[in-house]
């Protein structure tokens, strides 16, 4: 067997492994899941990604999440029409990679509290219960959107979610960023919602559902390792699925005509161990490439801290 599969293969087995462990075997997990790319990766695009405003009545949209990166991609086609920062689940409850389909779209949801550890735990709200959009106890904001078995992308309580682990397996989004995400998708849909029904649900309690027929689809990916536009990212191992290894870390660069042989196991493990905390690791891909060291890389937050005036308007 060649090396360089024994490796993916390791590695995949062990993220796999504790995978499953963390959220349980649902049988919706599959090992293809956790050694998807990131949609973003150079593999895909070619190193230039395309941003586009949306075309009305071109209904071929996707989402794409990238949990250690905290961002959400909306494609139409090709092209990027829109990219936004997350939080995502908790240690205990995260977020599960897998390909999912949003369904609809619900504008001032109701809640129904699932059957959970956590909920019956709770002692405000009960499994099955439906909490109406008017209850201070619908945790959901203005916007859901479905992604099957009790997941959904809805509203984050405010910047403070964003690039953190804060939800029992759901993705939140800032809530002009989901009304900036569901426009485009009912714009490319061609869906029948008026500007007019828009503005009276943004500023009322009404609710309003949109089916999405056929579903999005939804690709949650855990790519710590990514070639994007030509540098190589490290991203923090959020979940700890074992996937930040030297192994990898030279399996990513080989799939990317850099010869990892320049590098040292110990030079690669100081490359990964500036991704930590809040921080990822990027550097150049020309860089690897001229074999230099020490490498001339940088730490940066994973996502940068919003401007006051990007605050949740409530």
């Amino acid at each position: 067997m060649p090396q360089i599969f024994e490796m993916k293969a390791r590695s995949a087995l062990i993220a796999l492994i504790t995978f499953l462990t963390a959220v349980g075997a649902s049988g919706q997990t599959y090992i293809v899941d956790i050694l998807r790319d990131s949609a973003r990766s150079d593999r895909f695009t070619g190193g230039r990604i395309t941003k586009a405003a949306v075309s009305p009545g071109d209904g071929d949209v996707r989402i794409t999440i990238n949990l250690p990166s905290f961002q959400l991609t909306l494609w139409q086609g090709r092209k990027e029409l829109g990219v936004y920062p997350i939080g995502t689940g908790k240690a205990d409850f995260p977020v599960p990679v897998s390909l999912r389909r949003a369904t609809s779209i619900e504008w001032n949801p109701v809640w129904i509290p699932p059957s959970s550890d956590w909920i019956e735990r709770s002692s405000t709200v009960k499994p099955g219960e439906i909490i109406l959009p008017t209850d201070p106890r619908n945790p959901l904001g203005k916007i859901k959107i479905p992604l099957g078995y009790g997941y959904l992308i809805h509203q984050a309580k405010g910047p403070q979610d964003l690039g953190n682990l804060v939800s029992h397996g759901c993705v939140r989004v800032l809530q002009r960023d989901l009304y900036d995400l569901t426009e485009k998708i009912i714009a490319a849909r061609g869906i029948q919602v008026s500007a007019g029904a828009l503005f009276e649900i943004k500023r009322t309690k009404k609710t309003l559902t949109a089916a999405l027929d056929p579903a999005i689809p939804v690709e949650i990916t855990y790519d710590t390792m990514v070639v994007e536009a030509g540098e190589l990212v490290i991203y923090p191992d959020i979940y700890n699925y074992q996937k930040n290894t030297v192994d990898n870390l030279r399996d990513e660069l080989r799939s990317n005509n850099i010869d990892d042989r320049r590098f040292s196991d110990p030079h690669l493990r100081s490359l990964i161990a500036a991704a930590t905390g809040r921080n990822k690791y990027v550097v150049n891909v020309a860089t690897l490439r001229s074999g230099k060291t020490p490498i001339a890389g940088r730490t940066s937050p994973v996502v940068p801290a919003l401007p006051s005036r990007s605050s949740v308007v409530r």
